[in-house]
């Protein structure tokens, strides 16, 4: 194991002088805001679930690809109006973890580059940041589907 290079007294003074300084962390109101938000947001989507169950005789099962769109087109309207960003600095990870956090990167890019035009600004860098998540996507559902179908194939399944 390597040793830590002893510091010099500039050095370890410096080091008393950053955590006299040092801003502390509310790690907790954090942990509880995302907790609250991102609980409000499954709250939300529940409901748009029960919503398409009550009124379009979905099934649980069926109701579930509409609620992902319908929450990721809200988040995409609350991002438009400059809601989603306010409410991101308020809950943190509890905004960006849910799928209304792709919804957001997805706008929030083409928003950004509107002025170079529909083509290269919006089409071009709508998907920076949510393209890896795109491709992972796919490329995983593939390949869980090529393992089940080859385990059909064997008659293991």
């Amino acid at each position: 194991m390597c040793a830590k290079p002893k510091k010099t007294p500039d050095q370890e003074q410096y080091d008393q002088l950053e955590k006299k300084y040092e801003t502390k962390r509310p790690v907790l109101k954090n942990c509880l805001r995302a907790f609250w938000v991102g609980g409000l947001f499954c709250l939300v989507g529940q409901a748009i679930s029960y919503f398409y169950i009550y009124f379009f005789n979905f099934t649980e099962q069926t109701a579930s690809n509409p609620t992902v769109a319908t929450m990721i087109f809200i988040a995409m309207l609350l991002t438009g109006f400059g809601v989603y960003d306010r409410l991101g600095q308020f809950a943190g990870a509890g905004s960006a973890v849910p799928v209304t956090g792709f919804g957001n990167a997805v706008i929030s890019a083409a928003i950004e580059h509107r002025t170079e035009g529909f083509v290269l600004g919006v089409g071009s860098n709508m998907f920076k940041l949510a393209g890896s998540v795109l491709l992972f996507g796919v490329f995983s559902a593939f390949v869980v589907a090529l393992i089940k179908t080859i385990l059909i194939y064997m008659g293991v399944i």
